[in-house]
């Protein structure tokens, strides 16, 4: 761990450096709104990881409190982009000041049974019932399901990156190094897909969803992401080539993650989610592509490894 930590911030640096020495050799405006938004996403990538290292250093209940306040804060910024009404107000409470602790409890207690239900049983069959006690019916089934909606991606879905730390995988221990390995690879595909499409782009995937995201960036940046992934094989509990296969099937569900989340901005009219982040936008625009990575990865990790 300390040799990635080393590495990361080590990229960080030269990547600076890089930003740098691009500002001062720009010559056009368009270039220099590229390499501003480039510098911009490098230093909040500072700050994003010297986070996450003193929520590795606090343990398995810092990681729990860090990622519990990320999904407090997509949660806010979901909410906020979706239309709600007065009588929504007591339901997004239970939401937020009760659903999300609970679920986030489950994970560092490792109560698997009901941290798997409690959101897409429980919450979900409450949340129905108690907009009906409102009393407000207009536009019902639209309210209910986006509230369904955002904690299922907020709260549920980021939930599993701190429950990787309850696995109990024979002959592994420090399953922090599981949680680090699925967010450097999956943090990475979408830098890596950002660079490729930057310099490579041509042909784009979905323009009426994503215009930014190509062919040439997809596929550059899924195999770059998985190729580091199966590096880090000492991370897990993996062979290399199972750290590869791995690493293909998380970037693979992030993409997917991040172009949802890309078609729920285009529905709101939006291009980000917030602009807590700089150069990244929200805080959900920054972890939506592991709303679908983290649990494909528990589960995987679960029924095979445990």
């Amino acid at each position: 761990m300390i040799w990635l930590f080393f590495g990361v911030f080590l990229t960080l640096f030269f990547a600076t450096l890089l930003g740098e020495l691009l500002s001062r050799r720009v010559n056009t405006e368009r270039t220099r709104t590229v390499v501003d938004n480039l510098n911009a996403r490098i230093r909040s990538w500072w700050w994003m990881c010297g986070v996450i290292v003193l929520a590795v250093l606090a343990g398995n209940t810092g990681a729990v409190v860090l990622f519990g306040l990320v999904s407090f804060l997509a949660l806010r910024e979901f909410i906020t982009l979706t239309p709600t009404r007065q009588a929504d107000h007591a339901v997004l409470c239970w939401c937020f000041f009760v659903f999300l602790p609970v679920q986030y409890i489950l994970a560092a207690t490792g109560w698997y049974g009901l941290f798997s239900i409690f959101v897409p049983v429980y919450v979900f069959l409450f949340l129905p019932v108690r907009t009906a006690i409102s009393g407000d019916t207009g536009d019902f089934t639209g309210r209910v399901a986006k509230i369904q909606w955002g904690m299922m991606a907020a709260v549920y879905c980021i939930s599993y990156v701190p429950a990787l730390l309850m696995l109990e995988i024979p002959g592994y221990t420090d399953n922090v190094r599981l949680l680090l390995w699925l967010l450097v690879t999956v943090q990475m595909s979408d830098v890596l897909q950002y660079v490729f499409g930057k310099l490579f782009g041509r042909r784009r995937i979905v323009p009426e969803v994503s215009p930014g995201k190509t062919v040439e960036g997809f596929a550059g940046g899924i195999l770059s992401a998985s190729l580091l992934g199966a590096l880090l094989w000492r991370l897990t509990p993996f062979t290399p080539m199972m750290a590869f296969g791995a690493g293909i099937l998380v970037t693979l569900a992030g993409f997917g993650g991040g172009l949802c989340m890309s078609a729920v901005k285009r529905d709101m009219g939006v291009k980000d989610f917030g602009t807590m982040i700089a150069g990244h936008g929200g805080m959900l625009d920054r972890v939506d592509s592991l709303c679908f990575s983290a649990p494909l990865f528990f589960h995987m990790l679960r029924y095979f490894y445990t």
